[in-house]
């Protein structure tokens, strides 16, 4: 369920971050334009620039809004969190051999120019982006399946 409401987050236009953390916005509980604006920069692998891949920052940013700590003191809650993410991280890994962005695009470049390609029938045959959306949504959703939100 929430692989294809990512995805189709995607198509409207969103990039990669915001498609998943929008998908789970009824569980975090941020209304849509504020997710959608905090979101924003994660796109491209980090505003272009093919670093971690905005699907997984998604679901990172998700995991720190329903497991996460506020307190600066709470070292047993940090390590909590951090194997939480570290988990995430593993299995998106072990479905797509990365998490970073250029990896998974193929591309040698680290850095492009800041303006994204237009969305058009052609990019979205040539990258994989909206599956790796659905796959980030897909394991976090499954994710929370087995681990309930104790907020």
């Amino acid at each position: 369920m929430r692989r294809e409401k990512a995805m189709a987050l995607f198509e409207e236009g969103y990039n990669c971050a915001q498609s998943v953390f929008l998908a789970f916005a009824d569980l975090h509980g941020m209304d849509e334009k504020t997710a959608a604006a905090l979101s924003s920069s994660f796109g491209g692998g980090m505003g272009r620039l093919r670093e971690v891949c905005g699907a997984v920052s998604g679901m990172f940013m998700t995991i720190g809004l329903l497991y996460g700590y506020d307190d600066p003191k709470a070292v047993t809650e940090k390590a909590e969190l951090y194997a939480r993410v570290q988990s995430l991280a593993a299995d998106f890994e072990k479905e797509n051999r990365s998490i970073v962005c250029r990896e998974l695009l193929g591309l040698a470049v680290k850095r492009e120019a800041p303006t994204p390609e237009a969305r058009t029938a052609e990019y979205y045959q040539k990258r994989p982006c909206k599956e790796l959306v659905g796959d980030a949504a897909e394991l976090l959703e499954k994710y929370i399946a087995e681990h309930p939100i104790m907020r």
